[in-house]
């Protein structure tokens, strides 16, 4: 039996020196050593299923020690792996997290497995120490417009934090439906939650499929999914789409709409994709709804960041409306645009009175400079390419990439019709790869970067698996370890070393030389652009 090496680790390592002599062998004899402070990540560790660890008295012979030293700092850590011990240490106990997923990427892939028959494993010498690029290392998963149950959702975590990402930012409120329980409206779910049938394909396709779709996650769920997050070191973001993206609530509460413009009580939940031309009606009594939500998502969601969408928002229903119209007037503003920026940056402010940070897509710029009242914690989420997140760095707010181009993971993976239902530019495994974030000094103004996983074309969660994976793996290295790998280095240690973790966990990836017979989808139409 020859000793794992450590040249296959994904995201790569800072520093990595592998040692001379015998490997350390870990098998049911081997000892877990927990130190101060470090409890929680060894109960994760300990109830990993295929790791056997040394039960009752007598004294092992060998361990694997977690420590904490905070020199490291925060979200650091440290592997040193001899004969008799492997230690782990953490800056904090994220850091310690995340190198209990580099220790198991030192295993055969079977370590990736729910279940082995008393496996024992060798582990070369090594000494690794690292440290992540940026803070923000995330995931936007879509479920409004194709509900993914609760189980899926911590599965999508367990693979987050397998690749040491630490944000999900969870799209729970779309046009085509609503996720979120909320008590004080019951209808957001009871209808907002539904919709009577799907198109299938890109928005030109004729094809249906016919049946309710829908689902929401009750908030003893939600709560679940945030304590799941919290122990594996991942922050869940939310997104309440507002003043657009708002059908799904409007079905469900039609004055909310413009009412005054268009017939709210005829609207139902979308069935079709693309953007809804129906806004929420910029009035008092829409803002005290939205305040009266995020206050049950508030005591949801401890996360400092709540995302409130802003993005892609036609303003025909406020032109064509004289409470729109009387709005402009008695606040003095320029045109409808202001008026949007107004609602973005009430929310803003609101939030920050009760100590969280509003997030949004690029779009809050539009309507007035970043000096006409956003808060300074106000963060722009940059996916209309990069030009966004300059102009919010510029003026001094944070910033979180997502670039279209690179970044969303629902785009087509290559050219030709093999992809199933290509959609949007291609957008390759190695254009995520070789993304390069800003440099200084804006660079100083970046969060970090995330990966979009928008869910019109995939309605299952093997299809996500597709989509995701292995850019998300891409994602993740740059996120983690910064730009400037090369992608050819990083292509022959994913198909060596990682792809074969993935197969472990049951993830249903595109091979790097295309989807297999099964993952296409002939006769479902996308829309590819070049």
């Amino acid at each position: 039996m020859s000793a794992t090496g450590w040249t296959g680790l994904v995201p790569r390592p800072r520093e990595l020196t592998e040692g001379d002599g015998p490997p350390f062998v870990w098998d049911e004899n081997t000892a877990l050593v927990a130190g101060p402070g470090t409890h929680g990540v060894a109960r994760l560790l300990r109830g990993t299923a295929t790791l056997p660890f040394h039960e009752g008295p007598g004294a092992p012979r060998n361990s694997v020690e977690l420590h904490l030293d905070e020199e490291l700092g925060a979200a650091a850590y440290r592997v040193e792996v001899t004969a008799e011990r492997v230690t782990l240490t953490g800056g904090d106990a994220a850091g310690l997290h995340h190198a209990t997923h580099t220790l198991r990427q030192g295993l055969p892939p079977a370590a990736f497995r729910r279940a082995v028959n008393r496996p024992v494993w060798e582990l070369a010498p090594c000494r690794i120490q690292d440290a992540p690029r940026y803070a923000w290392r995330g995931l936007m998963l879509d479920v409004a417009r194709h509900f993914l149950p609760k189980d899926g959702v911590l599965r999508v975590l367990d693979l987050l934090a397998a690749h040491k990402l630490n944000v999900f930012h969870f799209h729970l409120t779309d046009d085509q439906g609503w996720r979120v329980q909320i008590h004080r409206y019951p209808r957001l779910t009871g209808t907002g939650a539904w919709r009577p049938r799907t198109r299938v394909g890109h928005r030109a396709s004729p094809l249906w499929d016919e049946r309710p779709h829908g689902g929401y996650y009750t908030q003893d769920d939600l709560r679940e999914i945030v304590a799941y997050a919290a122990e594996r070191h991942i922050t869940v973001v939310p997104e309440i789409e507002l003043p657009g993206h708002s059908q799904a609530a409007i079905a469900a509460y039609p004055e909310l709409g413009t009412t005054d413009a268009v017939d709210t009580a005829s609207l139902g939940v979308w069935t079709d994709w693309g953007v809804s031309p129906h806004l929420l009606a910029p009035t008092d009594d829409v803002l005290r709804f939205y305040e009266h939500v995020l206050e049950e998502v508030l005591d949801i969601f401890p996360s400092p960041f709540i995302h409130i969408g802003g993005d892609e928002t036609p303003k025909d229903e406020w032109r064509a409306s004289a409470v729109a119209q009387a709005r402009i007037a008695a606040l003095g503003l320029r045109d409808e645009d202001a008026l949007q920026a107004w609602m973005v940056r009430h929310f803003d402010r609101w939030l920050a009175d009760r100590g969280r940070r509003m997030v949004g897509w690029d779009e809050i710029l539009e309507g007035g400079t970043l000096d006409d009242g956003l808060t300074p914690g106000a963060v722009v989420a940059s996916w209309r390419g990069t030009e966004g997140g300059a102009a919010a760095a510029r003026a001094g707010h944070d910033v979180v990439l997502c670039p279209e181009h690179q970044l969303y993971l629902d785009r087509r993976q290559a050219p030709g019709e093999e992809e199933p239902m290509p959609l949007g530019y291609v957008a390759t495994l190695r254009d995520a790869y070789e993304f390069q974030p800003f440099g200084e000094p804006l660079g100083e103004r970046v969060l970090g970067m995330q990966a979009n996983m928008w869910t019109e074309c995939t309605e299952s969660s093997r299809r996500v698996d597709y989509q995701m994976f292995p850019r998300l793996a891409a994602v993740a290295e740059v996120a983690w370890s910064g730009a400037g790998g090369e992608y050819d280095e990083f292509a022959a240690r994913l198909e060596r070393a990682h792809l074969p973790r993935l197969d472990a966990l049951g993830v249903e990836y595109r091979p790097l030389d295309g989807p297999l017979p099964w993952q296409q989808r002939p006769g479902i139409p996308g829309r590819p652009l070049g």
